[in-house]
């Protein structure tokens, strides 16, 4: 089963946000941002630009007839800045004008008065004076302080990881229309209906059912359109209400990449200890999340990071420290992985140190301290149907480890201008939103009296393929052809409370609800059948379309049943809500049983180091991977394959860099890079475990938007084996990305250039 979307896409019949027919009156709005990253705003004069061509309103804080405020977990976040200016790019005035050209060219008219504060981008320094978004959290199991004394090895470092640009395809934006009764509905590109939802309704002074969110599909997320798609909905849906007239605003892509939070960038310091067998006898690490102006998501996004602070390996002493630190950044957001990626880092950071120092490969250590059935996290859940080893010896026995790390070896000894370097990376995952009531979801279901299906839930499609996946779940459960399927657009009025297509859980989460819907409508037509062909229940059954009594064609089929029981008045919709069951998490303590299953997998990672020009490429990445019981293969290998590739792109070359005045420095495609063809693996093998899956996920086929990203986590550090075989004694600072500059420096430690990465103008990737 393809995923079924790309032929409309290839045929240029796919719907988004930019392809709906403009409405007659329609307003363009253009956004007029702070040119400063922090101060005080003393005055705002927008007389010129009310008198430019086409130009109808400039909307301030003062026009906002509601709440002037979208921060989610933190009420930190004003639509429009007031009093104060927290970041460059932060939105001052809304300018609405009859066409794009004409909004635009009105912001040149618009002069600002702010008096400069002084500016932080660095989250050590954020930290140092206070300037904390939420209270530190610590998760600790064990007695870390006191296990020292008894381990035979202790290592400490610090390790840097930099942010990540979203670049989805289509960039945010929203059209808005004023509706009757005073409300407003919205096309919006988000991946958070609901969000839009909720703060434009708080900052248009309405009850939520005045505002309708409706989302056909994304170009693209990764989790950039969580929460940040919320103030693009909001302005336009400020500006419909407030003339009345449609307004459509979407940023173009610089605008989006000046304007928008990233991945967060982690400074950590970590320390850890083995005994003399070599297992982890503790570890202590403590992160410094560089959260940006406003807290958006970043307190979700630590904890997290929390979560995965020690990956894959059980470690029974752990005391795990974060800070989320409020610089003057845009706010930075969900990516995928939540937060996980960071903290998986610093704990691999931390065994290639604790490897180097003892002269031993790195994969002995992680093989030695897996994680086992019902070792216990730090967050006591305990490990269950953990397949943490099963992955690892698949893929050592599947892509010959030892026979790759020869292969290394081999070369370098044989070449003195290229080296090779190989690494492995085991991955531990958990599946569900951490805030336990956003485990929730409903599946509005209708059975059309001719035997079609329209089926409506919370998901939104963005490329992952989740409306295909329901469709085959619906398919499945009625016993009827994926023809006869529409996966509705995802709308806060069919379907409402939603949460976020998000934390891997949507196929999860809408697809369960879609089964029980499905289930429900099956065993009411069943039950029909019975009735009106005189059949025994028991043994009645689906197939095919065809009925089946106790395995036999009866006398109906789909089309006819369905038609029957319409003219007998069976209720032919059905509404189901699913809520994951047994999660529990006490955030005052830190502990509880927060995840619905984990998903395991390992990858191996061999790449080539050119020694003179310090580039490089990915020779193989082997991968495998725990599906559960995959009832999509080709969609699932797709979301292995570009996650991982995503993942090797955050660690090599996408490098987000900030000055000290807080501007962004990689503001375009020019002076950004993303993988292309050329940057991924020659080799990508994907392994599908053989596990029974889990049954909280979706007919046990497990969840897999996120995992594969940390993949790309090995390529680091294979790069850093490269390297360290050319020059073995360098001392490598644990710095992420690896771009093929720092690779060309580390390659030769006594240039008298200096690192890019020890420049004071860069910010967010910098290392120590």
């Amino acid at each position: 089963m393809n995923h079924l979307d790309p032929n409309r896409h290839v045929r240029g019949e796919s719907q988004y946000l930019d392809d709906v027919p403009v409405q007659q009156s329609t307003l363009y709005a253009a956004v007029f941002e702070s040119p400063l990253a922090h101060g005080v705003l003393r005055s705002l004069d927008f007389s010129a630009a009310l008198t430019a061509p086409g130009v109808a309103r400039v909307l301030t804080a003062a026009d906002i007839p509601g709440i002037n405020q979208i921060g989610g977990i933190v009420a930190d976040e004003p639509l429009l800045a007031e009093g104060h200016v927290h970041f460059r790019g932060q939105p001052v005035a809304l300018v609405l004008a009859r066409t794009e050209a004409q909004a635009h060219a009105a912001l040149k008219l618009i002069k600002v008065e702010i008096d400069p504060l002084p500016i932080i981008t660095d989250p050590r320094v954020a930290a140092a004076q206070g300037e904390l978004i939420v209270p530190p959290r610590t998760f600790k199991i064990g007695d870390s302080a006191a296990a020292w004394a008894s381990c035979a090895h202790v290592f400490e470092g610090v390790a840097e990881s930099g942010g990540q640009e979203h670049l989805y395809i289509e960039t945010q934006g929203a059209y808005a229309f004023p509706t009757e009764m005073g409300g407003v509905r919205m096309i919006s590109s988000t991946q958070g209906p609901t969000a839009v939802q909720r703060h434009t309704a708080h900052v248009l002074g309405l009850g939520m059912h005045q505002v309708e969110v409706d989302v056909t599909r994304l170009g693209g997320g990764f989790g950039g359109k969580e929460d940040q798609a919320t103030p693009w909905g909001a302005l336009a849906a400020l500006g419909a209400f407030v003339t009345k007239k449609p307004v459509k605003l979407v940023l173009d892509r610089m605008a989006d990449m000046r304007m928008t939070g990233k991945r967060h960038p982690y400074s950590s310091d970590f320390k850890i200890g083995f005994d003399k067998d070599l297992k982890i006898v503790a570890y202590e690490v403590t992160f410094y999340q560089n959260a940006g102006a406003a807290a958006d998501l970043s307190p979700a996004v630590m904890e997290r990071t929390l979560f995965h602070a020690t990956n894959a390996y059980f470690v029974p002493n752990v005391t795990a420290t974060a800070f989320s630190c409020r610089t003057n950044l845009p706010p930075n957001t969900a990516f995928r992985g939540f937060g996980g990626p960071q903290g998986m880092f610093v704990m691999e950071s931390a065994l290639a140190k604790a490897a180097e120092e003892l002269g031993l490969p790195t994969y002995e250590l992680q093989r030695r301290n897996l994680l086992r059935e019902g070792d216990l996290f730090s967050y006591r859940q305990a490990a269950e149907m953990c397949h943490a080893e099963q992955a690892w010896d698949t893929a050592a026995r599947e892509f010959d480890l030892a026979g790759m790390r020869a292969e290394v070896e081999q070369f370098n000894q044989t070449n003195k201008l290229k080296k090779k370097g190989f690494a492995v990376m085991p991955i531990c995952f958990g599946i569900s939103f951490t805030k336990t009531p956003m485990n929730q979801t409903r599946a509005l279901v209708h059975i059309y009296s001719d035997g079609s299906v329209g089926i409506s839930t919370g998901a939104v499609e963005m490329g992952q393929g989740v409306n295909t996946k329901i469709a085959q779940v619906a398919a499945r459960t009625l016993g009827i052809s994926i023809s006869r399927i529409k996966i509705e657009t995802t709308n806060t009025t069919r379907v409402a409370n939603t949460s976020p297509s998000a934390a891997s859980a949507t196929a999860d989460l809408n697809g369960k609800a879609t089964e029980m819907a499905c289930a429900a409508l099956r065993k009411r037509l069943l039950e029909h059948a019975s009735t009106e062909y005189t059949l025994n229940y028991e043994g009645l059954e689906i197939h095919d379309e065809q009925v089946l009594a106790a395995g036999v064609p009866a006398d109906t089929n789909w089309e006819k049943l369905v038609s029957s029981a319409f003219w007998k008045r069976v209720a032919l919709t059905e509404n189901a809500h699913y809520a994951t069951p047994d999660l529990h998490f006490d955030a005052t303590v830190n502990q509880g049983h927060p995840f619905a299953y984990h998903v395991y997998g390992t990858a191996l990672t061999s790449v080539t180091v050119d020694c003179l020009r310090g580039t490089y490429t990915v020779d193989a990445l082997r991968i495998a991977h725990d599906f559960g019981q995959s009832f999509n293969e080709v969609i699932d290998r797709g979301q292995i394959e570009g996650g991982a590739v995503q993942g090797i792109g955050w660690m090599t070359m996408e490098e987000v860099a900030y000055n000290a005045e807080g501007r962004m420095l990689s503001n375009s495609l020019n002076s950004y890079k993303i993988p292309d063809i050329y940057a991924a693996p020659r080799v990508l093998d994907v392994h599908f475990l053989d596990t029974p899956g889990h049954p909280k996920a979706i007919l046990r086929s497990k969840a897999v938007g996120e995992p594969p990203l940390m993949y790309g986590i090995g390529t680091y550090f294979a790069l850093r084996d490269a390297v360290r075989a050319f020059q073995g004694h360098t001392a490598l600072p644990f710095s992420a990305p690896m771009t093929p500059e720092k690779v060309l420096l580390s390659l030769y430690p006594d240039s008298e250039s200096v690192p890019a990465w020890k420049s004071s103008s860069a910010t967010t990737s910098v290392a120590s």
